[in-house]
């Protein structure tokens, strides 16, 4: 239970975005309330954002040997609370952005804000694979995400699930890395943009496995192959490969919000230019929430330290 029922900033989320937002408030003197997990679509969604689910990540800056995500997360929540953010955990049932102070309905009580910072992140869709989870944390494993886990598979051969621009550009970057980039996908033709589908045609490490679908995840201890139906004909096969990246796009945990915030067709919240403000004066959002494009723990933290001067400034001009 939060320790109190009225804050001048709540922030919703505790990944990158959250908590760097969380540091930056509470050095502002703003005492926030982080509000951990909760408010996404996504069933892994947890405390600590996606970083959580993931095992090495070498692409942080300040972390040359690499470091875990659970411990990068960790670090982040000691940090912010260091300078006195307080945190609950609790699942957003309700929000009432009609008016100041902001209402928040949580199962373990309600709590008012005269700033929020949405930090809800998002989530990959998945194929609905028992395996997926299974492999999801592990290199050599299934991931959503060639730009973190692409350089783990040098002269590897990878699958790529998916058809739409988000597979093209995960198949083109991870032939950065992998020997053979085979794209499974269940039409004879591609969502992509013809750009993107160019791009990928002429790309000699991208082969194409059409009108079919990846039934089964193959292997023990690591991704060691991939079963292939064919949707026409039924007719399954078994392919070797080292890694499979699941690219049918994501999730933004923005459900609860609609109808009170704009949003762009996706669900992402939509902000006004180099700032982090929504339509509502006094809601920022930060993070994967409201990035479709770079979904990367660095740009969500860079986001975060925005919306917390944002809010800052805000509540400075409101006299709060």
């Amino acid at each position: 239970m939060p320790n109190k029922s009225d804050y001048r900033v709540v922030i919703l989320g505790s990944g990158p975005a959250g908590l760097t937002a969380a540091l930056y408030a509470s050095r502002a003197s703003l005492d926030p309330l982080v509000v951990e997990g909760g408010a996404g679509t996504d069933p892994t969604d947890v405390p600590g954002g996606q970083l959580m689910l993931t095992t090495d990540v070498d692409n942080y800056p300040g972390f040359p040997e690499g470091i875990l995500g659970p411990e990068l997360m960790d670090r982040f929540r000691r940090q912010a609370q260091r300078f006195g953010t307080e945190f609950t955990s609790g699942t957003l049932q309700k929000v009432d952005l009609a008016r100041r102070p902001f209402t928040l309905s949580l199962y373990e009580g309600v709590v008012r804000a005269d700033a929020l910072i949405i930090a809800t992140g998002a989530g990959a869709r998945w194929l609905g694979l028992p395996e997926e989870l299974e492999f999801r944390t592990r290199i050599g494993g299934v991931s959503a995400c060639a730009t973190c886990d692409g350089f783990f598979y040098k002269g590897k051969d990878v699958l790529v699930v998916g058809g739409g621009d988000t597979a093209m550009e995960e198949a083109t970057f991870l032939t950065k890395f992998a020997s053979k980039v085979t794209v499974v996908h269940r039409r004879d033709t591609l969502r992509a943009s013809k750009i993107m589908q160019d791009r990928a045609f002429k790309n000699p490490r991208i082969a194409f496995v059409w009108d079919s679908t990846l039934e089964d995840v193959l292997g023990r201890e690591r991704v060691e192959g991939a079963r292939i139906v064919n949707l026409k004909t039924g007719r399954a096969s078994e392919m070797k490969v080292d890694g499979v990246f699941v690219a049918i796009g994501h999730v933004p945990n923005t459900r609860i919000f609609e109808g009170q915030l704009e949003m762009d067709r996706a669900g992402y919240i939509v902000t006004k230019e180099n700032s982090s403000r929504t339509t509502v004066p006094g809601v920022f959002a930060a993070g994967d929430c409201q990035d479709h494009v770079y979904r990367q723990a660095v740009t969500a933290a860079g986001s975060g330290c925005m919306a917390a001067i944002d809010a800052e400034r805000f509540l400075d001009a409101e006299g709060h």
